[in-house]
């Protein structure tokens, strides 16, 4: 059999797992064996998203190390103090900011809200809100009311077999 003979519509090469073919290879070298597995890494940013936190407000060594999967589920069962104490206290990121205040992200940026906030400065907003925050709360609840009449509707669009 020759390179180019086809089987279907796969081309037959020597050597190749993949192909078909009804010739059998034996060898009497030993089977490779397997690569040890690497753990699995993310990096800073993506750890830091994970767990919820600012990443510049995280230590030094925790923004220049690679984080692996086992880490960071240490980290989210058992959180250091440092941890702990960022995700009361913050500086949080602008997903944590937008929820705690009840607005979206876009929102934020609409309110001018460029950095991140300790959770003494978004408790600040909530008790006076300005007046970007009120109108943002109201555009949300709208979306989330909207959200609920389309899933509402599609439910019942279900439930009658359309």
């Amino acid at each position: 059999m020759t390179p180019t003979d086809r089987v279907g519509k796969a081309a037959v090469l020597p050597g190749y797992a993949g192909a078909m073919s009804t010739e059998t290879e034996h060898t009497d070298e030993a089977p490779t064996p397997r690569r040890t597995k690497t753990p699995q890494t993310m990096k800073p940013a993506t750890a830091a998203k994970k767990l919820g936190i600012y990443l510049p407000a995280a230590p030094e060594a925790f923004q220049g190390a690679e984080v692996t999967r086992t880490e960071l589920a240490e980290l989210l069962e058992n959180p250091p103090e440092w941890l702990a104490v960022l995700r009361r206290e913050g500086p949080h990121p602008r997903d944590v900011v937008a929820r705690k205040l009840g607005v979206s992200t876009s929102g934020l940026a609409r309110g001018e809200v460029t950095e991140a906030l300790t959770t003494a400065q978004i408790t600040e907003l909530l008790a006076a809100p300005p007046e970007w925050l009120v109108r943002e709360r109201a555009t949300q609840a709208e979306v989330r009311a909207e959200n609920a009449r389309i899933n509402a509707r599609n439910a019942e669009r279900q439930a009658r077999g359309e």
